[in-house]
């Protein structure tokens, strides 16, 4: 039973044959001259993930990971010595944090709401975006708590005090509906490796048109530029969409992997997707709950169930876990289990079966 989707999702059959017959035939049978088809791979690739997050293709520019773009918006970003801090929640994955703290030898801030407030407090974001605040950090989904953040409303009261937003996507695109046209944020930043099941190396960013203008990007290469087959070493110009963030020679195997996946989520619909995780969660989570420190609002999580064991439940249902031949993991004290579209009501079941056992 694989329960680990919100670390590495299963790969389709289909994200084979599309890495075979899109990225390794081409290149043994054309060498070379394969870039044509190569690059047909990344347009597709970012063609598909716009249906999924309802966007223009245009905005989104591959990257290898969510921290490796949030490092090249915000170093985009022009800079002002009286409005500097990047604020994000104690709970936000470390990578984002390590970034905004490396960033503080570049004359930035980096400021972080405690734990003790939950994330999707609106009155605690308001609290503490001031008018020093230059960027916010909003995690849609937490991995270590699985709560799903108010974006559209935290986005709204930066924008009223002139801060940029940026979101972090990675645990809730594919099991979690996302609509960019109503977040109204500035960045948005993803991977595929998770409920995506597209393996790692093919992330995304996703920037707001109007951003462009105030955007120039640093670490840059030869897909950066408006024309990258120019190659006149005394001329760079940036390309005129999101690709300007792109940098040097991309990792197109990654992105052939995760096109076939990303054509097999668009099939069968993210709605139908977290529909399915939805019942199988609540199932799940009906029986564990007498066993829970803590009580969840399910409406208000991603996919991933965080479930905060009393300490002698925790210990046998882990064995039987591993008896059973599960696939999960462990965060603190923390039993992370996901649910996708590939695991069934039964095994859901049996998970309940096994949790009831424990109140016998």
């Amino acid at each position: 039973m694989y329960l680990l989707s919100h670390s590495v999702g299963c790969l389709p059959k289909q994200a084979e044959r599309t890495l075979s017959e899109r990225y390794l035939n081409p290149w043994q049978q054309q060498g070379g001259n394969a870039w044509p088809a190569w690059l047909g791979v990344i347009d597709d690739f970012c063609r598909e993930l716009a249906l999924i997050l309802n966007c223009d293709s245009k905005d989104i520019c591959p990257q290898s990971n969510v921290s490796s773009g949030l490092t090249k918006y915000l170093m985009a970003m022009p800079l002002r010595a009286d409005k500097n801090v990047i604020l994000m929640h104690a709970s936000a994955f470390p990578s984002m944090g390590f970034v905004a703290e490396v960033l503080t030898r570049f004359g930035y801030q980096f400021a972080l709401i405690d734990e003790q407030h939950c994330p999707r407090d609106v009155a605690v974001w308001a609290e503490h975006i001031t008018d020093k605040t230059a960027v916010i950090l909003i995690t849609h989904v937490h991995s270590n708590t699985g709560v799903k953040s108010p974006v559209a409303a935290l986005a709204k009261i930066a924008h009223n005090k002139n801060v940029k937003v940026v979101v972090d996507i990675a645990q809730s695109v594919g099991v979690v509906p996302i609509d960019l046209k109503k977040w109204q944020a500035d960045c948005v930043l993803g991977s595929c490796v998770k409920w995506l099941c597209g393996g790692p190396g093919a992330g995304f960013m996703w920037l707001e048109p109007s951003q462009l203008k105030h955007s120039q990007p640093l670490d840059v290469g030869w897909f950066s530029h408006a024309d990258p087959f120019e190659f006149d070493i005394r001329h760079f110009e940036y390309a005129h969409n999101a690709k300007r963030f792109w940098g040097g020679t991309p990792n197109v195997a990654s992105y052939a992997t995760a096109l076939g996946s990303l054509q097999v989520i668009n099939q069968l619909g993210v709605k139908a997707i977290a529909t399915h995780n939805r019942d199988l969660r609540q199932k799940v989570y009906t029986a564990a709950a007498p066993l829970l420190l803590s009580k969840h609002e399910l409406d208000h999580q991603g996919g991933t169930l965080c479930l905060d064991f009393q300490p002698a439940a925790l210990e046998v249902f882990i064995e039987d876990l591993k008896t059973s031949g599960a696939y999960f993991d462990l965060r603190s004290n923390v039993l992370r289990l996901s649910l996708h579209i590939y695991n069934t009501s039964e095994q859901a079941s049996q998970l309940a079966d096994m949790l009831r056992k424990l109140r016998l």
